[in-house]
């Protein structure tokens, strides 16, 4: 596996790409075995495969949260080179950005709802660092796990404003043997905090195993109840949307989406499950 650092570095490998179709996985690092997955699916998609590791600084509303962000590179490198990749990117801040940068995409209500009015100002950084690291790759497909839902809407919906010419691939989530999506926040999570985190699946799989689109609002609060009811699980929102507008989903919704936020303990985990068809 190649490694590089820098923009020039990737340019001048990608020079001439005689036809190759690149394939990028875009990660923060502390990479699982959902990570792997996208990188398969590239794999099996294109003919080059380039994962990023970069801590993007501008997503990251909380300091704190940036700041205790786990970053094993050498555990990173070593699955990316047992899987296969065939090049990573891993550049330091000052190679992405200038000191004092402005940026802002008007991507509508996609910004302000669900995660975006829990993290104000996060999409915008996931908007300015794949358009950064698209500009960069050049990739003719990318790859981002369903898990974060509302992510893959946001850079669609930038790929559109923008006319970058990059398929767009969402890839389903990937569980542990009891449930738990998996995530690179995991690892914070206690025994404790961990056992009970299980409701947020367990909720979701109830909600798409009993859905009934002339009851949605009730399904909402009964969903709500039972994570509620979990002890040292605080929950921040449970909504059941269109999968294309996250709009609150009725009767004649074709592609609906729960998803849920929640704290197990000191740890925030986000989750969603498909209840109608994919729409990526």
């Amino acid at each position: 596996m190649k490694i590089f650092t820098t923009k020039k570095e990737i340019a001048q490998y990608f020079a001439h790409r005689d036809g190759k179709i690149v394939g990028f996985v875009p990660t923060l690092g502390a990479l699982h075995q959902g990570h792997i997955s996208l990188i398969k699916q590239a794999q099996q998609n294109s003919t080059e495969v380039i994962c990023s590791i970069f801590v993007n600084p501008t997503q990251f509303t909380d300091p704190k949260d940036l700041e205790k962000y786990p970053r094993p590179i050498a555990a990173d490198i070593s699955m990316l080179e047992q899987i296969g990749c065939d090049v990573l990117f891993n550049p330091p801040v000052s190679e992405i950005y200038d000191d004092n940068e402005k940026w802002h995409l008007d991507i509508g209500d996609l910004e302000h709802l669900l995660e975006g009015k829990f993290r104000p100002g996060h999409y915008q950084g996931v908007t300015q660092v794949v358009y950064k690291l698209f500009s960069i790759v050049k990739p003719d497909v990318a790859f981002f796990g369903q898990k974060d839902y509302q992510q893959v809407l946001v850079i669609s919906k930038m790929v559109e404003l923008l006319n970058i010419p990059v398929k767009l691939v969402m890839c389903p989530t990937q569980r542990e043997s009891d449930g738990l999506a998996m995530s690179s926040r995991n690892i914070h999570l206690t025994a404790d905090d961990r056992q009970h985190a299980l409701i947020l699946s367990k909720t979701l799989s109830w909600v798409k195993n009993n859905f009934d689109a002339s009851n949605i609002a009730a399904i909402k609060h009964q969903a709500e109840l039972m994570i509620a009811n979990e002890p040292g699980i605080e929950l921040e929102y449970f909504e059941i949307v269109d999968g294309q507008s996250l709009h609150t989903a009725n009767a004649n919704t074709k592609n609906i989406v729960a998803l849920v936020a929640a704290r197990a303990g000191k740890t925030r985990l986000i989750d969603n499950m498909l209840i109608g068809l994919p729409i990526v």
